[in-house]
């Protein structure tokens, strides 16, 4: 996967994260949950890169290590810096790290558990500004007042309680606070899920204006395809740990070379009722990540598996330019796809991002 390097903002590189399975009394380690399993992927800047996958394939694992909420157990994490230098997020002490999370941001999945209900909104989104050294209140005011707008939100709103906000403002509150430092990395896990769906819309409109205003760059992690055909650029697809295939956005959806892919894109709801598609029903359960299978971790649930599927574990390989999957018959397959509806949505206008949501 390589790529101009000036281009790149972020190049994750044989990424794991294994936790311990301890038992008896005195709590020894018998095993190893394979959360996340050889992760390679690059962001370009600028760009959005979904991560999709079922819950528990480690997609959050993925962005928690990347952003050192917990530290990996392998792997390089390189990140471009404002200055320009490269540094290695896995390695940094907790020191080093301190400047660099100005600029790798979070938006939480849960609007209303990661706002504190006993602080204003002032406070919860001028925080960060605080903890990295704008001291001045006034200075802070001015700051949030200009981010609340930024969001779609009253600057008077700044006074009041989290409380007195609908679902579709505490998430446009954790917006702002994430902006506050002037991120170029922002990480949004699950950002839209806990929300009504015409309120999802409003709040994916609200992120692709801000990254068409202020050069960000998404790792956007999420379950829904239909999300992530608004917004992505790119979409990589997670199964037990394991990227099993990483493309453009177009391509993927419409040409897909990896039958949990396709599996995944059958079940996208399609707005036509008429518009009938084969729905792809996998067998079996998802595979135990502290005791994955021999081979290919996704061979027991696919009909298209051969005995080399059983006992080979196939590499992530570049069958198409910027299409990578990992799979053993990928030539060979032809597996059906969506169509994707063109270009990524256009900016929105101040109408679609009123803050009248419900």
């Amino acid at each position: 996967m390589n790529e101009s390097n000036d281009q790149i903002l972020l190049n994750v590189s044989g990424l794991q994260k294994f936790f311990p399975i301890r038992r008896g009394f005195l709590r020894r380690v018998v095993g190893q949950v394979r959360a996340v399993d050889d992760v390679s992927f690059f962001i370009r800047k600028g760009e959005t890169l979904s991560l999709v996958g079922e819950s528990g394939c480690g997609k959050t694992t993925t962005a928690r290590c990347i952003l050192r909420a917990i530290r990996p157990t392998a792997g390089k994490i390189l990140f471009r810096t404002a200055q320009g230098s490269v540094v290695d997020v896995a390695t940094l002490s907790r020191s080093e790290l301190q400047p660099l999370r100005r600029q790798m941001q979070m938006i939480f999945q849960d609007p209303f558990s990661s706002l504190n209900p006993r602080m204003t909104i002032l406070d919860i989104v001028g925080e960060p500004l605080l903890v990295h050294g704008v001291r001045s209140r006034s200075e802070r005011t001015d700051r949030v007042a200009e981010l609340l707008r930024l969001v779609g939100l009253r600057p008077e709103y700044m006074n009041r309680f989290p409380h007195a906000f609908s679902g579709g403002q505490r998430q446009r509150i954790g917006i702002a606070r994430a902006l506050a430092l002037h991120p170029s990395l922002v990480v949004a896990d699950e950002a839209v899920s806990a929300l009504d769906v015409s309120v999802q819309a409003q709040i994916l409109n609200l992120l692709l204006e801000l990254q068409e205003e202020l050069g960000l760059t998404y790792l956007f992690v999420a379950h829904d395809l239909s999300v992530v055909k608004h917004i992505s650029d790119r979409v990589a697809v997670m199964y037990v740990g394991k990227i099993v295939e990483l493309a453009d956005r177009d391509q993927l959806f419409q040409t897909p070379k990896h039958p949990y892919t396709a599996a995944l894109l059958s079940a996208v709801p399609k707005p036509d009722p008429r518009a009938r598609t084969q729905r792809i029903v996998l067998q079996g359960e998802v595979a135990n990540p502290a005791a994955p299978p021999s081979g290919c971790y996704f061979h027991p649930r696919c009909q298209f598996a051969v005995e080399r599927c059983r006992v080979e574990a196939p590499a992530l390989q570049e069958i198409a330019p910027g299409h990578f999957v990992s799979c053993h018959r990928a030539h060979e397959l032809t597996l059906p796809g969506v169509t994707s509806g063109g270009a990524r949505a256009s900016r929105p206008s101040t109408s679609t991002i009123s803050t009248g949501e419900g």
